[in-house]
């Protein structure tokens, strides 16, 4: 018994020295896995401190950037007009054309005695306008004046600035924005900073051609296109990001919000996201972008109509815009596809004719709608583009002077000149080149079946492959394009230049899709591709700081003199010696300079959006033609108009290229024109009415008295009762 109970004891002792060399031989790995966990968890620090520098770092390089640019504007504003050093009424002979009449509006709604009776006042406006009662927040897309007199006094700012400098100023911050949201969107595409940065100098150093600051400020296009700056960019991001993720459904609210507010602002927004959408149709397409993500935009586009429909009081021209009939029709193929059981040979040709089918569809809806909905206030722009390509001749004074307007005839070659003299158009023209090639390459892939990958890396090579990249540069093509024959879409098209070609000369991927294409073996591609997308855009940067900086301070430091005497004197003496119920009648520009400056009334104003007021500005232009004292008369007496004003810079018009003068398009389009072995002069039994009325003799003084006049313009009062002389 002893002796079991010793040999027990022993296997106990046995089992309890195994169990501790069990033990000691586990504690290696355990101390082996918590340091490759400590490791592991300090790298990931590691990283998501250096994404949140690189995330903080490029914030405060864009909102910088932003700011330096709004601080640029206002400076340069200053430099411009001695802004500050004038009184009011000088400062307001500064905006030009419609500009005055927008903020002439401004200024009504802050004179009213609340918001809503401004509001109210606008909508039933009959203090403009002779003889007219017109809806001005809709037919002049006044919502920008509604944003900013509300934020004017909610803000408090009534109380430390001039409501002048308020308007301005939030031009200029809104400006600003447009700058950031530039940068951002290349900052999204290239990742890296530095192309925001370049993206921001490009835009300023083009100022000529990215925007029309210097021409009006209050301009809808300056209100409106921050905010497609900023759809732009969330766009961007949404194409990028992966579905479902934080940053992606935060780029999805950005987007329909900056899209509702773009399509309110202004007129013409429609337009704009309709050559967007036409970008995104083709790549839902040919199945370079997930189809889910497209339907999610086209619901915004749908929404964005909505509301703009509701806020701009019903307005008709949206129903019938191209925007509407493409979405839907593209909604309802996309549907009917979806429906259709995959690998039949009905779904394999409705692969096929996608394009057709929703091209069908969208416009069969579009003749349906037109026919349901009777909007007659864009049936000038068809007219004009049947004018513009040659379908049509025609002799309407109105199409022939929209013909005219250098903003919709075909660029110069100074502007191309210009954006080479930069560096920007070459470097554009080597990425747009280098993604175009890639993007084809990737849609062969597509037609031949290859699945489309969810993540591309920098090795494979292919730029071409990202939405994001194929959408910007299918929308870039359609803006170039449309720049080539209207000189004014190049103030939309510019800044996208800029954009891309700062994103791709940035963008280590555009170098290694080169790379992968001339077969580079000598070195290693993805760390030259690396070292290009740094050296390259830093070299573009000393030289531009080294080439344009000094101009750009000269400019901030030369002081011009902007002095006007002859239309001050003209605004004084209506202020002075005119009665509070006058009617002025005179060219449309003038007329809102008149209407800003005095508060008159007045006989037609600078829109060509409205079929009567086009009709109105047609026939008070006619003080310019070869019609009887008589014509003229019945003509602004049918307006009830006071006083006439006679332009000499439009009556002694040379400098216009000729067939675009006033008189000559008057002449035209009231057969005046007579055509004799190849030459054309004007000719009519009566005298030019602008020249005659100035040799004061029957019957032009029967009908019209002189009552003042200056070297640039010559006011007459309307004789209400004609006493005839002979």
């Amino acid at each position: 018994m002893a002796e079991e109970q010793q040999d027990e004891n022993t296997r106990g002792e046995l089992r309890e020295r195994k169990k501790k060399d069990c033990e000691e031989n586990k504690e290696p790995p355990t101390t082996e896995k918590s340091k490759t966990a400590l490791s592991t968890e300090r790298s990931s620090k590691y990283v998501i401190c250096q994404h949140f520098t690189k995330l903080f770092c490029g914030c405060l390089a864009a909102i910088t950037s932003g700011m330096m640019y709004t601080v640029y504007l206002s400076a340069y504003h200053e430099r411009k007009f001695w802004f500050s050093t004038r009184p009011e009424l000088e400062r307001e002979i500064t905006f030009q054309g419609d500009g005055a009449i927008y903020f002439s509006f401004f200024k009504e709604l802050l004179r009213a005695p609340s918001f809503e009776q401004g509001l109210f006042e606008l909508t039933y406006n009959n203090k403009t306008v002779s003889m007219k009662t017109l809806n001005a927040v809709r037919q002049m897309s006044l919502y920008p004046e509604l944003m900013a007199s509300a934020v004017y006094w909610m803000s408090g700012s009534h109380e430390i600035m001039e409501p002048m400098y308020f308007y301005i100023s939030l031009v200029f911050g809104l400006q600003g924005i447009y700058v950031t949201a530039l940068f951002v969107t290349s900052w999204i595409m290239s990742g890296t900073w530095l192309a925001g940065m370049l993206a921001v100098a490009w835009f300023i150093i083009n100022r000529t051609d990215t925007t029309r600051m210097d021409y009006s400020i209050p301009l809808r296009e300056n209100w409106a296109l921050p905010y497609f700056a900023v759809q732009v960019a969330a766009l961007t991001g949404y194409l990028k990001n992966n579905p479902n993720s934080p940053a992606e459904r935060l780029c999805y609210y950005i987007m329909t919000a900056s899209a509702y507010t773009f399509m309110v602002m202004w007129e013409y927004s429609h337009y704009l996201l309709f050559v967007q959408a036409v970008s995104l149709l083709m790549m839902d397409g040919l199945f370079l972008v997930r189809k889910d993500k497209v339907l999610e935009i086209q619901k915004i586009y749908l929404g964005s109509l909505l509301v703009g429909y509701l806020v701009q009081f019903e307005n008709s021209a949206l129903l019938v815009s191209p925007l509407l009939s493409l979405v839907a029709g593209s909604m309802l193929a996309n549907y009917i596809q979806v429906n259709m059981k995959r690998g039949t040979f009905i779904a394999k040709v409705m692969d096929i004719v996608y394009y057709y089918l929703v091209f069908t569809i969208a416009v069969t809806l579009h003749f349906l709608i037109k026919t349901l909905v009777a909007d007659k206030e864009n049936g000038h722009i068809l007219q004009f583009l049947e004018a513009k390509f040659g379908l049509i001749m025609t002799k309407n004074f109105t199409t022939s002077w929209l013909l005219c307007q250098k903003a919709l005839q075909t660029p110069s070659p100074d502007t191309l000149l210009r954006l080479t003299q930069s560096s920007l158009l070459p470097f554009y023209g080597l990425v747009f080149t280098v993604c175009c090639f890639s993007m084809n390459q990737m849609i062969f892939k597509r037609i031949c079946g290859e699945p489309l990958k969810e993540k591309i890396t920098l090795k494979d090579g292919q730029i071409g492959a990202r939405p994001e990249v194929i959408y910007h540069i299918i929308y870039s093509a359609l803006l170039g394009s449309f720049t080539m024959v209207f000189e004014g879409v190049k103030y939309l098209w510019t800044p996208y230049v800029c954009m891309l070609a700062a994103f791709g000369v940035c963008s280590p991927e555009l170098w290694m899709t080169l790379f992968k294409w001339i077969r580079l073996k000598s070195v290693q591609p993805v760390l030259l591709a690396v070292i290009l997308s740094t050296a390259v855009p830093t070299v573009i940067g000393f030289s531009l700081w080294r080439e344009h900086f000094p101009r750009i301070l000269m400019e901030l430091s030369e002081l011009r003199e902007f002095y006007d005497l002859d239309t001050i004197e003209l605004m004084r003496w209506i202020k002075r010696e005119a009665p509070l119920a006058a009617v002025f009648a005179g060219s449309p520009q003038l007329m809102g300079a008149i209407k800003l400056c005095t508060g008159s009334k007045v006989t037609s104003l600078p829109l060509y959006t409205n079929e009567d007021l086009m009709k109105r500005n047609e026939n008070l232009y006619q003080i310019y033609s070869l019609r009887s004292a008589e014509d003229i008369y019945k003509i602004l007496t049918s307006y009830k108009a006071s006083y006439v004003i006679i332009e000499d810079s439009i009556c002694n018009e040379v400098g216009t290229e000729k067939g675009c003068r006033v008189k000559d398009l008057l002449d035209v389009a009231n057969g005046h024109v007579v055509n004799e072995d190849g030459d054309s002069y004007a000719s009519s039994k009566y005298g030019r009415f602008c020249h005659e009325i100035k040799l004061n003799y029957s019957p032009y003084v029967n009908y019209f008295t002189l009552v003042y006049w200056n070297r640039s313009y010559f006011v007459y009062k309307i004789n209400t009762v004609i006493s005839f002389q002979y």
